[in-house]
């Protein structure tokens, strides 16, 4: 793993890529540490909102996933995909209810300068949310997944971000990740999807 992929880059780099961004329909918030993402994303999610939380390391390193998930606040998707677990005849259920949520907040795993989204994923399933089925999307984004186009967000996911989250994968689930799947976001349509871009190293 190179400490390219892993370090914060300029105000002036980080300005430019929001600005990038913003052209392709994305609206974009700077925080300046990982406390400050966390009051910029939640404020973003009216209390009481239908939210999923897509698993990732930056959303539990900013204490978001817990926020949204036990405090009451908010009508919290992903403790009912708990609870559907066991029952194998209710995988059908969880499905629907992952794909179309009023919110999902998550992260992604590269950022482009020219104003491009990088995904991907060894099942998919945040892409439905991500994509077209949720009605808004939060993003947040540590600056150190920055890159200056898609080539190096490529070179970003498989020299970086595969072997951390493979290592995850192992601890967590007993056994390897992959990557079977990736979704590029060229645009958006304005005021669906929003991105918090932290000025601190922080997930994959």
């Amino acid at each position: 793993m190179s400490d390219q992929f892993n370090t914060i880059p300029s105000d002036a780099v980080i300005a430019t890529t929001a600005k990038a961004l913003e052209a392709n329909g994305f609206a974009v918030t700077i925080a300046a540490d990982l406390d400050d993402a966390k009051a910029k994303a939640l404020a973003l999610i009216p209390e009481g909102a239908e939210v999923l939380t897509s698993t990732s390391a930056t959303l539990d390193a900013t204490g978001i996933a817990v926020s949204i998930n036990e405090s009451g606040k908010y009508n919290a998707v992903y403790p009912r995909f708990v609870a559907m677990m066991s029952d194998p005849a209710r995988r059908g259920e969880m499905r629907k209810l992952g794909a179309a949520p009023d919110y999902v907040i998550g992260s992604v795993h590269a950022v482009t300068q020219t104003g491009e989204v990088l995904v991907a994923s060894a099942t998919g399933s945040q892409f439905a949310p991500y994509a077209f089925g949720a009605g808004h999307v939060v993003w947040v984004v540590g600056a150190q997944k920055i890159v200056t186009d898609l080539t190096q967000a490529g070179k970003r996911l498989r020299a970086h971000t595969f072997p951390l989250e493979n290592a995850r994968a192992l601890k967590v689930y007993g056994g390897p990740s992959s990557i079977n799947k990736e979704v590029v976001f060229h645009r958006e349509m304005p005021g669906r999807i929003d991105i918090v871009l932290i000025k601190e190293v922080v997930g994959f």
